[in-house]
């Protein structure tokens, strides 16, 4: 017997969360429901708690491959504290189970609103995307439900929360870059970093730059041997004017490709910015070794021996 269970939903929660741990889903489950059976039997408010306890409910119905329930409790957990990260992320991934790819890719993308470094949200982006373009094609963008607009409030209550997780993610993402660095990248890890440069690429021809540079980040974590994602990426950085970052971003770029034109071209235009004419020109004249009628490059090389005169 275990008294003290009937009357504390804490107790009930915890002992919910301890059988989740040891794989007892169903057992869980019916820890979670008395718990929320007897919060609401008390007819005191508490959205939090009860939010908290439909969410792992729903992870539990999500464990044993009852996505509609876990739709439904995620759903229900959304509805007292709305934009809770762990409820949105259950839901898209049943969402993601039942084939609905675009209710799946709302909720990823309402969660990177919140966090933009959740990796089971950027993994799931990825995975949805491509499902989109197979099933909708080129211009799936223009069938999806509307993205909700998260309130820059939750943003800020999010960050409040996890400033400590954000440290933690910080650090997990420069490892995940010494590793990319580091290995030779798998055919997925390839083929998610193809579909980030893309909706970067995407991102560039709207103007949004910032946004851009946020994609080729991402893409780059999965695989950082691609010399365009480096100089697309450095593009973006001359644009805003971030110079010294679009140098770094060339000169990773050349390492990968000795003959990457617009590395060269987009190096020596923030040479140029940064009054290094020097280093400039000495792109300037490496790209037109490559390719002698550059006219870009030529009228740049004008420009900077007449900003040396």
């Amino acid at each position: 017997m275990a008294p003290k269970l009937s009357d504390s939903v804490e107790e009930l929660r915890a002992a919910g969360n301890q059988s989740f741990r040891n794989g007892q889903y169903g057992e869980a489950s019916a820890l979670y429901e008395r718990a929320l059976r007897l919060l609401q039997a008390r007819g005191s408010a508490d959205p939090e708690e009860e939010s908290v306890l439909y969410s792992n409910r729903a992870a539990c119905y999500l464990k044993d491959g009852n996505c509609t329930d876990c739709i439904k409790d995620c759903t229900s957990a959304l509805a007292l504290v709305p934009f809770s990260i762990k409820p949105l992320l259950r839901r898209a991934s049943a969402y993601e189970a039942l084939e609905k790819y675009p209710l799946a890719y709302v909720d990823y993308k309402t969660v990177l609103q919140i966090d933009n470094s959740v990796a089971s949200a950027l993994e799931g982006i990825n995975r949805i995307t491509r499902a989109l373009m197979d099933s909708l094609g080129p211009e799936w963008r223009l069938k999806l439900p509307p993205i909700p607009v998260v309130p820059v409030s939750v943003q800020k209550r999010w960050n409040s929360l996890s400033s400590e997780n954000h440290k933690e993610t910080a650090k997990n993402k420069s490892k995940e870059t010494t590793t990319a660095k580091g290995r030779a990248p798998s055919a997925g890890d390839v083929e998610r970093a193809k579909v980030l440069k893309e909706e970067g690429n995407e991102l560039v021809k709207k103007g949004n730059h910032k946004k851009a540079i946020e994609k080729y980040s991402e893409s780059l974590l999965f695989s950082s041997l691609e010399s365009a994602t480096y100089s697309n990426r450095a593009l973006c950085h001359l644009v805003l004017k971030q110079y010294k970052e679009a140098v770094k971003d060339c000169t990773e770029a050349l390492k990968l490709d000795g003959k990457n034109v617009k590395a060269f071209y987009r190096r020596a235009q923030a040479y140029k910015a940064l009054k290094d004419y020097k280093s400039s020109l000495a792109d300037i004249s490496s790209l037109l070794q490559i390719e002698p009628r550059n006219g870009p490059a030529q009228k740049l090389q004008q420009e900077v021996n007449q900003n040396m005169n």
